[in-house]
């Protein structure tokens, strides 16, 4: 009880002092919506303290550099829209897999980065797209980073771009870092990479890690890995659409379990195959009643279709009567083969895993 008081003050303290000292003079450089978020999210106070060791001083210059840098680079509004097509096509950064604590991995594919101070901004911004996304779905929720590193040479080498993306973690999303994997550090690359044990500081230092084929299963296990890295893991980094396989709840040993909506629903199918051809039947008579009829789609729908299969890491759409489980980004058509009424394509996207009924 004493130490959740204390962390009320700390939490109080801030926010006040913040709102005297800082907002004043800089109201211009802060988006109003991170002030008014300030105001409210006691988590995101307190990842901003226990970052800073609870030292009040050095939480509110944090705070002050966060809030100028989410509104130089619009946090707030990027979107999948608002970026170029070709920086997700690229495939370099990406969230995907589990650790063995069960933190989600951000990847960094290294000899896919090239160095070009005239595209640096906007793949900047895609760090930002990526992290603010993961932020909003999982509230404080631990990351780890990979610096995958295979194949790459001095043209892909960019410091400043690697500061960056510690930056990210060290002010702007305070208190999410488990640690960085840097995977296959070329030995001509061993001088320059000294620079980002200075940049992590002392404290940080230790979520360094220096892995190769032998010994990266340590962290990481084989059903998270590509196969260059001594894994089994067949994804493939494809674009469109954005990879957005499921995001962890509860935590596990080796990454997320099931739900339990999924271990439900999973048992509800089984039950349905186990039943009577009547039974079967009969659902087969009340499904056509819903209008989801039609089975023979169009080849260009098809292709879509096709496409989406391919891309999906696990395929969680199940019809069960009246009812619909429906995951992300996934297309539903509707109409009546009977009547010729023609179909209309409705385009679902981050929608979770929620049970929808249709009438």
């Amino acid at each position: 009880m004493a130490e959740q008081e204390n962390r009320a003050a700390l939490i109080s303290e801030t926010r006040q002092r913040f709102e005297t000292e800082y907002i004043p003079a800089k109201s211009d450089k802060y988006d109003s919506r991170d002030v008014e978020r300030l105001q409210q999210d006691n988590t995101w106070v307190d990842n901003f303290l226990i970052w800073r060791h609870d030292s009040v001083d050095e939480t509110l210059k944090m705070i002050d550099e966060s809030f100028q840098w989410r509104k130089e680079y619009t946090v707030h509004d990027l979107t999948e829209s608002s970026l170029p097509k070709w920086i997700f096509e690229i495939g370099a950064l990406y969230l995907h897999g589990y650790d063995k604590e069960g933190s989600k991995i951000f990847w960094f594919r290294v000899k896919l980065h090239t160095k070009d101070a005239k595209t640096q901004f906007e793949k900047k911004k895609l760090v930002a797209f990526w992290l603010e996304r993961y932020a909003r779905r999982e509230h404080g929720k631990p990351l780890t980073v990979v610096f995958d590193m295979a194949e790459t040479g001095l043209s892909n080498m960019d410091l400043d771009f690697v500061r960056y993306i510690i930056s990210c973690f060290k002010v702007y999303y305070p208190n999410y870092l488990t640690k960085i994997v840097i995977f296959e550090l070329p030995w001509i690359m061993n001088a320059a990479f000294k620079l980002v044990k200075t940049w992590l500081g002392p404290d940080a230092v230790g979520f360094l890690k220096t892995v190769s084929k032998n010994d990266i299963q340590e962290y990481i296990s084989a059903e998270y890995l590509p196969p260059h890295m001594g894994g089994t893991d067949t994804f493939k980094y494809s674009y469109p659409p954005l990879v957005d396989d499921d995001f962890q709840t509860p935590l596990c040993e080796n990454g997320p379990i099931a739900s339990e909506d999924e271990t439900e629903s999973k048992e509800e199918i089984d039950m349905d195959n186990k039943e009577s051809p009547e039974s079967n039947e009969e659902q087969g008579s009340s499904s056509k009643k819903t209008n989801f009829t039609d089975q023979i789609p169009k080849p260009e729908e098809s292709e879509k279709v096709d496409s989406k299969a391919k891309n999906a890491k696990k395929a969680l759409t199940t019809f069960k009567g009246l009812l619909l489980h429906i995951s992300p980004a996934e297309e539903l058509h509707f109409g009546s083969k009977e009547t010729g009424e023609k179909k209309c394509l409705i385009v679902l996207t981050n929608v979770t895993k929620n049970t929808v009924a249709f009438k």
